[in-house]
């Protein structure tokens, strides 16, 4: 039996006024100034307030960046289509995935003028992807609506993240990264703070056979040396035997460090098939902003790492 929310959402009469409402009730965030609007949604999801008077933890500092440290470059880098000129220009061009084309909506890919296989995802936010296959069934009507859903949508409503607030959506056809005996290939991200990686994580499987975004997954934190650190960040953890220290992992760094340079806190993700890296994303707002830690005091710690200036910083704000 499901719960009375999702019983007034699938019924035929309720589910269209469940839907205004819905709608009302969440226009009333667009309304809040972004420091009400962060109190209240952390509030409501972590049960805990939202320090941004002096903050602390690392979300907390997340949140003040959001509102605070507007650094135009954030909005190229959180760009899918727009970061490939950044990396060119730091001479990683090497690095890019293969772009097949872009679009401005579902309904313009060429399907036929394309490989057989290929990833489609979006600019402009997290987890709009999919893999296209010539020789498997493929919904078109289904993930026409579910694509264009998501260019209406400006992922800066969702949680103030102000990095995709002027991207202008698109959709870009990319070749299909490959690891050998996998679903989708080992999932590298590099937490830099103030130039420096501090952490590295790796994530089995970040997506389902189809491309499709996994909503859970497991991952397991390691410092910049490789060490394993015995604690659980959001996702489940998972045997830290199954995974060797890369033996190009001090080249990944230094891509990294030379990426996240102008910025006092971002995350870069990486791939590293038999050798050979590859750049997936830049990510300034880790889960959002809404990160917990076992042990508690990993996130101090992390919030620690990150230098912010109300001065230095005051110039990006508009």
């Amino acid at each position: 039996m499901g719960s009375i929310k999702e019983n007034l959402k699938n019924n035929a009469l309720t589910g269209k006024i469940y839907k205004v409402l819905s709608k009302v009730y969440n226009f009333r965030y667009k309304l809040m100034s972004d420091e009400k609007y962060a109190k209240t949604k952390y509030k409501k999801r972590m049960g805990i307030d939202l320090n941004l008077e002096n903050p602390k933890t690392f979300d907390e500092k997340l949140w003040w960046l959001k509102i605070n440290y507007h650094n135009p470059l954030i909005t190229i880098c959180s760009d899918k289509y727009w970061v490939r000129e950044y990396l060119k220009l730091l001479g990683y061009e090497d690095l890019i995935v293969e772009l097949y084309a872009v679009y401005d909506k579902f309904d313009d890919i060429e399907f036929e003028d394309l490989p057989d296989r290929f990833f489609i995802k979006t600019t402009h936010g997290s987890g709009t992807n999919i893999i296209y296959d010539r020789n498997k069934p493929f919904d078109y009507k289904k993930y026409r609506k579910i694509f264009k859903k998501s260019l209406k949508t400006n992922y800066f409503d969702v949680h103030r993240e102000w990095g995709y607030k002027n991207i202008e959506p698109k959709i870009i056809c990319e070749k299909i990264l490959v690891e050998k005996g996998k679903v989708s290939p080992m999932d590298y991200k590099l937490f830099c703070f103030n130039g420096k990686v501090e952490f590295v994580t790796v994530t089995l499987s970040c997506s389902h056979e189809d491309g499709s975004h996994r909503d859970t997954v497991e991952k397991n934190f390691y410092d910049r040396n490789f060490n394993y650190i015995d604690v659980r960040f959001s996702d489940d953890n998972f045997d830290p035997r199954l995974v060797e220290k890369p033996k190009n992992l001090d080249k990944m760094i230094e891509i990294a460090e030379r990426l996240s340079k102008p910025f006092p806190e971002v995350r870069v993700d990486m791939y590293n098939i038999d050798g050979k890296i590859y750049f997936s994303e830049m990510t300034f707002y880790h889960n959002g902003g809404y990160n917990e830690s076992t042990p508690k005091d990993f996130v101090e710690k992390m919030g620690d790492m990150i230098k912010i200036s109300v001065e230095n910083n005051r110039k990006y704000r508009k």
